[in-house]
């Protein structure tokens, strides 16, 4: 779930790049990354660090630091340039500002890294609407699910810093948002893992090749949040031009739902083509699904339909085999255990969780 402190904003009489604020920030991004090796480096020295900063923001001399450059390979193979703890900092101060912004703009039904958000809120009111469109299941209703091929590496630059331009006032904000975005991370990293792993990456899943006009590291903060704004514009389109009434989204996979099959498959269309015009970005063409609800809807790791919802079979497998792959026990084991029960909670999952027998340790039962 995104950053609950960073929907509040920079108090008013402070600047935004005053040492309250960068602490504020500091905090913010140490709950989350204190155990990493950059975050202890950064703790060491933390004063003077956020003094140093605090200078350098102030006094526009500031720059992003070398990533981290490795390979991801689940859920698919992904390259990650991973922000040094320091430029961390400096997204959590952006996002605290930008955020009051932009909130109001946003539609509610857009529900990636959002306080109040995320994946189960976005799968419980899916089923809402499908009991809407469907009046509990006597009425037949279909689902459009599309989804954008590769988003992040296909975001363009100049058209998400003009969107943001839209509403920064800050001279401060709006040279460290130009900053953030057209900082090439390709020209400044180093190298951790294998790297033969890392040339099996296709060039479209890659930032290399780009010539820095195109695409955004994943996982950081910033990039989280820009993505919101740059989808906005999409979602404005289908809420307020198509008038789509059941729609929901999720960084780039959507889903929408309607009573016409006929209407959706014209939605299709239109969207393919807004994307195309005005974000430059394409639909998947293997992951567009129009379909009759009853099929249900395979969306962020459930099965949904109107009266009930599934646990995907691949996030149950998941489960099966790290449980039979797991050496050890205690925290590691139990934490784990944990999350993918927590997951499980969230559908109509009493028989699968009676079914699975854990025995602390080995995991090697079910």
């Amino acid at each position: 779930m995104f950053d609950r402190s960073a929907a509040r904003g920079v108090q008013a009489g402070e600047g935004v790049f005053s040492f309250r604020n960068i602490c504020r920030a500091y905090l913010d991004c140490r709950r989350s990354k204190r155990s990493s090796v950059n975050a202890l480096k950064f703790e060491m020295n933390s004063l003077d660090d956020l003094l140093r900063l605090e200078k350098e923001l102030q006094s526009r001399s500031y720059h992003p630091s070398r990533s981290v450059l490795f390979a991801a390979r689940k859920p698919k193979l992904r390259e990650i340039f991973a922000a040094d703890f320091r430029d961390r900092i400096v997204h959590h101060i952006l996002v605290r500002y930008l955020t009051p912004l932009w909130e109001p703009s946003f539609i509610y039904d857009s529900y990636a890294n959002r306080v109040e958000k995320g994946t189960h809120r976005a799968v419980k009111r899916l089923q809402r609407f499908l009991r809407k469109a469907t009046s509990n299941g006597h009425t037949r209703a279909y689902f459009l699910q599309l989804d954008i091929k590769d988003f992040f590496t296909s975001i363009d630059k100049e058209i998400l810093f003009k969107l943001l331009k839209k509403k920064i006032t800050d001279p401060d904000i709006l040279w460290l948002t130009e900053l953030i975005i057209f900082w090439d991370c390709t020209k400044s990293y180093v190298l951790q893992g294998d790297k033969d792993i890392l040339t099996n990456v296709p060039a479209n899943k890659s930032l290399f090749g780009k010539d820095n006009k195109r695409g955004l590291p994943i996982g950081n903060l910033s990039s989280q949040f820009f993505a919101n704004v740059y989808m906005n514009e999409l979602d404005q389109y289908i809420k307020h031009t198509l008038k789509v009434r059941y729609y929901v989204r999720y960084v780039d996979d959507f889903v929408l739902v309607s009573r016409d099959r006929a209407e959706l498959a014209a939605c299709k269309a239109k969207i393919g083509q807004f994307l195309a015009d005005r974000l430059k970005l394409t639909l998947h063409p293997r992951r567009q699904k129009l379909l009759p609800v009853s099929n249900g809807i395979d969306f962020l790791g459930y099965v949904i339909r109107p009266n009930y919802i599934l646990v995907r079979r691949r996030v149950v497998n998941n489960l099966k085999a790290k449980l039979k792959a797991f050496r050890g026990s205690g925290e590691k084991f139990r934490a784990m255990v944990a999350s993918y029960l927590g997951h499980f909670k969230w559908a109509n999952s009493y028989r699968l969780t009676s079914s699975l027998k854990l025995r602390e340790g080995n995991g090697n039962g079910l």
